[in-house]
């Protein structure tokens, strides 16, 4: 099943994003080498694809998992986390209709 995993970053979080980034694409990497990622990317804090100090606010990942449980200690290893990267994160099960 499809899961959503929505991230909320804390204030401010472009620096602590910047020191476990590659630790964070790594894991993302793994899944669509899997077959497994439907679609990842940061929030932006502006209306910008290159937000530059502005930074992100957040993140939304749509993985395949098992399970929900599966899909939250997933989320729960998530080296932004480690980081302090994310004040909060939300997994729930989606239901995929289009494309």
């Amino acid at each position: 099943m499809w899961y959503m995993i929505s991230s909320q970053d804390i204030e401010s979080s472009l620096e602590k994003r910047k020191t476990v980034r590659d630790q964070h694409i790594a894991r993302l990497k793994l899944l669509a080498d899997e077959g497994r990622l439907m679609i990842a990317g940061p929030h932006p804090a502006i209306d910008s694809n290159e937000p530059g100090e502005a930074g992100f606010t957040g993140s939304l990942v749509v993985a395949e998992f098992n399970t929900l449980k599966e899909a939250q200690t997933w989320a729960d290893a998530d080296p932004y986390i480690a980081a302090g990267v994310y004040k909060n994160v939300i997994v729930k099960p989606l239901k995929r209709v289009l494309p």
